[in-house]
C-alpha cells in the first residue's frame, strides 16, 4: 500500500445541517462529482466526503449506535495562533461544540479541539515546525 490517503468520509446524522455548516457556514465548494446520498468536496491533496451515518455503517457491515470516543480526529493546520482561534470562534457560531480550548502544547505549537455537528473531532492547529507548498499542502519536512 502506497502513503497515501484519498478520501475521509463522515456519516452524518443530518445532511441538510452538514451541508449547511461546511457549505453556507465554512465557505466549502462542493464538487460536481457528488452523487445521490454522498457529497464531495475536494480538498489541498485529497477529497472529504459527507454521507448519511447510517447507510455509511450499513455500508462498513457495523452497528450504526456511536459508542464514545472512536479514536479518530481530523486536523486542519493553520499559518498563525491568530487563525486557530480564528477557525474556532467561526465554527462555534455555527454551533460546533469546543471540547478543549486552544492553548500552547506540549509539542510547541498551538492547538484546540472542536466536535462539529455529528460528534466528529476536529483539531485545530497552528505547528511552527511545518510549511505549507504554493497550494496549501502541509510539508512536515522543510
Amino acid at each position: 500500500m502506497k502513503q497515501n490517503i484519498h478520501i475521509i468520509t463522515l456519516g452524518v446524522a443530518n445532511m441538510a445541517r452538514a451541508l449547511a455548516f461546511y457549505e453556507e457556514g465554512l465557505g466549502w465548494k462542493r464538487s460536481s462529482a457528488s452523487q445521490g446520498d454522498i457529497v464531495f468536496y475536494q480538498l489541498s491533496g485529497m477529497v472529504f466526503a459527507l454521507y448519511p451515518h447510517d447507510k455509511l455503517a450499513e455500508d462498513v457491515g457495523v452497528m450504526a449506535a456511536k459508542q464514545g470516543f472512536s479514536g479518530v480526529t481530523i486536523a486542519y493546520n493553520t499559518t498563525s495562533e491568530e487563525e486557530v482561534d480564528s477557525v474556532l470562534t467561526k465554527v462555534t457560531s455555527l454551533g460546533a461544540k469546543i471540547v478543549k480550548p486552544a492553548t500552547k502544547v506540549f509539542w510547541g505549537g498551538y492547538s484546540g479541539y472542536f466536535e462539529d455537528l455529528d460528534g466528529h473531532l476536529f483539531e485545530v492547529a497552528y505547528n511552527p515546525f511545518v510549511t505549507f507548498d504554493a497550494n496549501g499542502n502541509l510539508k512536515l519536512e522543510a
